[in-house]
């Protein structure tokens, strides 16, 4: 079908950047343009079959421009559908996924196509291509056989039912959650219920029950993950527990929200695909495609961590099962206990009190003069609102990035209130890939779920949210410095296992001291975070780490164990599935929850993180390793954030990722470090 000219998506866009026409598209555009952008794409593939004997440009180069259209549409309603959906929004995705699905498929699996890439591969040797342009033949022929492209006849369309289905399975997976998420909200009638939290969370919490048209009442809305922030001050231990156990049972209370029938049939559905490919499990299928290469590798890394995690966090408990009694109370620790306590303890202990700290780090002076701050101190690179332009909702704020030289960049787009229609977490967005052969500029976007402040407040954040505020950022940075030549390996493009290294990285300047400095005022007063405060905050930083540490990696072995399962394999029961999952790496303690259940995990079971949620520890060792090179070097310097720009950020995933770290740092990454910084060194 042809495509009205009239869709905003008809035509790239002419706005600065080729920033998306927001203020055109309307919800009824989506439809046409997934389906006219298909569409071209497979004439486009049928004249890549038709153009006679293949060679890099009219096969490689070719796909590499097709698509246009559908890539247009693909990234503005992934954007939507992720940060402002709606109910017609998600019928859209839920008419619109399984079609791109199979539409993926009809490419990738499409046998003629995947004949000619493969002569041309294995003839790579002697077409004298440039690194960039070998790296990218490669990489085509390795997507083109990891999708299943030399699979038989029969494997193929078997495959293509089973993508479908998995599609649809992500898709309810994430409503589900959102949902849930929504419907599990507490309402609080007493204001003295709140005891212990700031007055600006108790203005949050009665906006919140504004918005939802509930006067004179607070709410507290869940998070993603298990528990909530508030746990660290509020006094009320039973409200404490219920929000808790709130919390732990997204997406599994038997209601039309419940998602542990969706886990067991997309975890059998990956095994099964698995099994076509003649890998025991998802996980192996997987892994041929990670820096980690194999289950033996992540398990190996893992059990490192593993028994030291638990017994730190277990030493922990101790220490707060005394907090407790000394507080002249008897009961034993619990999960709802565990943040309240511990801010106790580690007040005793450093004197450090982190939600007295949120004074400190108002939203608007921690973007500009700290995240800002430091990326302009480290790249020499500059950001400037553009009010002018408009987004996607209006809350998400765009900045044009100017490099030393006075070129353009790309733009930033910050989105970083909570609300209803958007989904749990952080995380980084593309609406438009940086690449040259199109000619393109990077449009990325943060996303952030931080509560709102009534009008004309100050939006005071926590400590937890500053580092996701600086870690998201590290995503956007890799986006935005992307120097390729071609879309398939722009910005972020790297292996699963690689992609959290750079924004990690980035956490590195939020305490740093001339960054520091230049943010943390306290908003009223005017008053300087002191130095000491700082220091105090350094020296705790192993502090609760066996409990950070355990939490994780429940989540990670969850996904192994899930993503292990052989096709064939009857699991029937989530919750007693993933108690002995837990159990069988030595990781219960039940004052720790899994940092994700199953039900709400949507890295794995909606995200793309499946058989990869280990790739935050993993991207950890780079990380860690890399933090010290710039300690050792000097630190927010401009030459050494030009080196890893240069050896890194720039080169998106143009480049193997071991090559790439190998020639920023001289060396493979040793663990080390990350084991120093979580305190499991003995």
């Amino acid at each position: 079908m042809s495509l009205d000219m009239s869709n905003p998506f008809a035509s790239r866009s002419t706005l600065d950047y080729e920033l998306p026409p927001f203020a055109l598209i309307k919800d009824e555009h989506y439809l046409p343009a997934f389906y006219a952008g298909m569409q071209a794409q497979l004439l486009e593939v049928e004249e890549i079959l038709l153009s006679g004997q293949p060679t890099f440009e009219n096969t490689i180069v070719a796909l590499e421009k097709s698509g246009q259209l559908l890539n247009r549409v693909s990234l503005v309603f992934s954007n939507k559908s992720s940060s402002d959906t709606s109910p017609v929004i998600d019928a859209i995705e839920e008419e619109s996924a399984p079609k791109l699905a199979a539409h993926s498929d009809a490419i990738r699996l499409n046998p003629a196509l995947f004949a000619r890439i493969s002569e041309l591969y294995d003839s790579r040797n002697e077409l004298g291509l440039p690194q960039e342009d070998l790296w990218l033949l490669e990489r085509t022929y390795r997507d083109f056989h990891f999708a299943g492209a030399a699979l038989s006849e029969n494997e193929r369309e078997e495959l293509k039912t089973i993508n479908e289905r998995i599609s649809v399975l992500n898709a309810a997976f994430e409503r589900q959650v959102l949902a849930d998420t929504n419907d599990l909200a507490i309402v609080i009638d007493d204001v003295a219920q709140l005891e212990g939290l700031t007055e600006n969370e108790i203005a949050i919490a009665q906006a919140a029950a504004a918005s939802r048209g509930l006067a004179d009442k607070w709410l507290i809305t869940m998070v993603n993950f298990s528990g909530h922030p508030w746990l660290a001050t509020l006094k009320n231990r039973s409200l404490r527990e219920q929000i808790m156990k709130a919390s732990l049972t997204k997406g599994a209370r038997g209601n039309s929200n419940d998602n542990k029938a969706t886990v067991l049939e997309l975890v059998e559905l990956r095994a099964r695909r698995a099994k076509l490919f003649g890998a025991a499990s998802h996980v192996e299928y997987v892994l041929r495609e990670r820096n980690a290469g194999n289950p033996a590798k992540v398990h190996e890394m893992m059990r490192k961590i593993a028994a030291p995690a638990v017994a730190n966090a277990r030493r922990e408990g101790k220490e707060l099962q005394a907090a407790i009694a000394a507080d002249g109370q008897d009961f034993e620790l619990a999960s709802w206990d565990w943040d309240y306590y511990a801010e106790k303890v580690r007040l005793a202990k450093y004197n450090i009190d982190t939600a007295a700290l949120a004074p400190y780090f108002e939203l608007e002076r921690v973007l500009k003069d700290g995240v800002f701050f430091a990326a302009t101190a480290l790249f020499d690179i500059t950001f400037k609102e553009r009010p002018d332009l408009i987004t996607y909702h209006p809350e998400a704020r765009a900045f044009e990035v100017i490099d030393h030289d006075g070129a353009s960049i790309g733009l930033f787009i910050g989105d970083f209130y909570t609300r209803d229609s958007k989904r749990g977490g952080a995380w980084m967005n593309n609406l438009v890939d940086q690449n040259f052969l199109l000619g393109q500029l990077p449009v990325v976007c943060n996303n952030l779920n931080i509560p709102k402040p009534p009008t004309g407040e100050p939006t005071l954040i926590s400590f937890d949210f500053l580092t996701t505020l600086f870690h998201e950022f590290g995503h956007a940075l890799h986006g935005l410095l992307s120097q390729v030549k071609y879309p398939r390996v722009s910005g972020t493009s790297v292996e699963r296992d690689f992609v959290e290294f750079p924004s990690q990285v980035n956490e590195m300047w939020m305490l740093w001291p001339e960054v520091v400095d230049n943010y943390a005022y306290h908003y009223k007063t005017g008053e300087k975070l002191s130095p000491e405060i700082i220091e105090r905050i350094n020296l705790s930083s192993t502090f609760d780490q066996g409990y950070a540490t355990t939490s994780y990696m429940q989540a990670a072995i969850l996904d192994l164990a899930w993503h292990e399962i052989a096709a064939g394999q009857e699991v029937n029961e989530v919750e007693a599935f993933e108690a002995a999952a837990i159990e069988a790496y030595g990781l219960t303690y039940s004052p720790v929850p899994t940092r994700y259940r199953s039900t709400y995990f949507s890295h794995i079971f909606a995200g793309g993180y499946s058989a990869g949620y280990y790739g935050y520890i993993w991207s950890e060792v780079f990380d860690a390793d890399t933090v010290e090179w710039f300690k050792e070097n000097g630190g927010l310097k401009r030459a050494l954030g030009d080196h890893f720009r240069a050896e890194l950020l720039s080169r998106g995933g143009s480049l193997d990722s071991m090559e790439m770290y190998r020639n920023f740092r001289g060396r493979d990454a040793v663990i080390e470090p990350l084991l120093r910084r979580r305190g499991l060194l003995s």
